[in-house]
């Protein structure tokens, strides 16, 4: 792309890029600042005129949209010629379409917390015996309701904390708010709470208690509406950033490689939400469509959020929300019952492959199949289907341990060749391990009753369309993975005369691996283990039929 002029790539127009055109001496800063009126920057752009009407045409896309911008509005584009101006209402039609338009988040909610009432602590003129160490002067001892109410004077937003007369030895938190006094049991087990949050002083607690207190108030049926009209599905404004993201997001068909998600040095957005990321890999044609539940967990927001599913401020000062820990999305408590098992997880938040969650980790990295299965099959099918004892011979431990740590260091470049572990048992036993190490096992624990159950039918044809069903309840990339484990182990068995490891065998070591109780109850368990080993037998053996 042709620069614009003073080397200035980014299509904007810097003050030290003009100083190199022209003479004039720049405005002198006033108190660090330096003070630009309207006849400074139009006399400034007077000799970039001839250089930008000469190079325009051959600017990327991009860049004239940031340079109309700039330059677009008012008496700063009369400077311009006609054969610029008629570039403008282009760029304007794409800068529609392409440019990032963030939501319209509402304001209300917010504006409600700017104008809580703010504590007033009612400090007590007297030194308190046995005052609490974790309270200050705000205690004033054992004193009635009416005294409380009395000491708060009715100045709302004031407060102060009593000993209760009621249950000595218990503390109570006397609010003044809505023109009463308004009495909560406080407890302390190294922070300070009334309910399930948990502050680290009493000011704290009593801002977010004004806060939230004012806003239920005034706007309890506004926010009882909150989750009727979510903007979360409307999500046109994010065409551009759909475009740059599905260019990090391109994956291989035939080698099935992880997403590698690269900064794009062009990128007019530095930060992509959650919701715009899960935009973009909508659209995705390689995108494996696994649906997957958000993982959401209480966070406290640094500095003002809103609500990635209803657009509403998230008020408060600790634990405003929730934040999913596999995408990042960031909803209200009460929006999480709303947004759909769509989680698209950002690699940069999976922080290790083993001991991760398998549908999380094969839809972080866009892949059918967690990319410790198919390297490690594609190795031992490589070198080692006719190796004695495959699966049942153990490699040593540390060695295994170092296949792990590689593959949670260095994900699918991880280096498992036979120049790396000769010994095709070590990459057998990182296999398995992977599979012992999953938190949800490839047979889940929803299904697993299901699958033992089917296997204590009698009737071999009974059994395996009993079989059959079960296999319907598993996630699908769970299903994925089993089907493309069975495959292999069908190889496996084919070769039995060479590696003496037959259907029955690979049974019996991955019975316990693939299948685990939901209950941890050593006698059932046991009892189990028979069925187990039967059901991952039969799936070897009717790998063609079942799958």
């Amino acid at each position: 792309m042709a620069a614009p002029p003073c080397g200035n790539t980014s299509g904007s127009v810097r003050h030290e890029d003009v100083r190199c055109h022209t003479t004039t001496p720049p405005p002198q800063p006033q108190n660090g600042l330096c003070v630009l009126s309207a006849k400074d920057v139009t006399s400034l752009l007077h000799p970039l005129k001839q250089s930008v009407e000469s190079t325009f045409c051959t600017w990327e896309p991009q860049a004239r949209r940031k340079f109309l911008v700039i330059l677009g509005s008012g008496q700063y584009q009369s400077g311009l010629s006609q054969s610029v101006k008629a570039l403008a209402p282009q760029a304007s039609a794409r800068t529609d379409a392409e440019e990032y338009q963030p939501p319209i988040w509402k304001s209300y909610l917010y504006q409600l917390q700017q104008e809580a009432p703010r504590p007033k602590r009612m400090t007590c003129p007297r030194e308190v015996e046995n005052r609490p160490k974790y309270y200050g002067r705000e205690f004033h001892g054992m004193i009635s309701r009416e005294q409380a109410d009395e000491q708060l004077g009715g100045v709302e937003g004031a407060y102060l904390i009593r000993e209760s007369q009621r249950q000595p030895g218990s503390n109570t938190l006397a609010l003044r708010f809505g023109y009463q006094t308004l009495n909560y049991r406080l407890f302390y087990d190294g922070k300070h709470f009334v309910g399930e949050k948990r502050f680290e002083s009493i000011h704290d607690l009593v801002t977010d208690g004004l806060i939230t207190l004012y806003i239920e108030t005034k706007a309890s049926e506004y926010i009882s509406k909150m989750t009727t009209n979510p903007i979360y599905e409307h999500i046109g404004y994010a065409t551009l950033l759909r475009e740059q993201t599905s260019k990090r997001l391109i994956k291989t068909k035939c080698d099935s490689r992880k997403v590698s998600l690269v900064n794009d040095e062009n990128s007019s957005v530095e930060k992509i939400t959650s919701l715009v990321r899960r935009a973009a890999l909508k659209q995705s044609e390689n995108n494996f469509n696994y649906e997957k539940a958000h993982n959401f967990k209480v966070h406290t927001f640094r500095g003002p959020h809103w609500c990635e599913y209803c657009a509403n401020f998230m008020w408060g000062l600790i634990a405003q929300g929730v934040r999913c820990s596999d995408c990042g999305l960031n909803v209200h408590k009460q929006c999480s019952k709303f947004v759909p098992n769509d989680c698209q997880p950002d690699l940069k938040r999976i922080k290790k492959v083993y001991s991760c969650d398998l549908t999380t980790l094969v839809k972080a990295h866009n892949t059918p199949r967690p990319m410790v299965v198919d390297m490690c099959i594609r190795e031992i099918e490589a070198r080692g289907l006719k190796s004695e004892g495959l699966y049942r011979v153990s490699g040593f431990t540390e060695h295994i341990e170092d296949v792990k740590m590689a593959f949670d260091r260095d994900g699918d470049k991880a280096d498992i060749s036979a120049a790396m572990y000769a010994d095709v048992n070590i990459i057998a036993g990182a296999l398995k391990l992977y599979f012992r190490d999953l938190p949800i096992p490839v047979i889940t624990y929803d299904s697993y009753q299901k699958f033992i159950e089917s296997a204590k039918i009698t009737d071999p044809d009974d059994r395996l369309e009993a079989i059959h069903e079960s296999l319907m309840l598993l996630p699908p990339a769970h299903y994925e993975t089993l089907r493309h484990l069975m495959s292999h182990m069908k190889k496996v068995t084919l070769l039995e005369k060479e590696n003496l490891m037959n259907a029955e065998n690979l049974g019996i070591v991955f019975g316990p691996t693939l299948m685990r109780p939901p209950e941890q109850n050593t006698l059932a368990t046991l009892n189990d283990i028979r069925y187990q080993r039967l059901i991952i037998q039969l799936l070897i053996e009717n790998e063609d039929v079942l799958f």
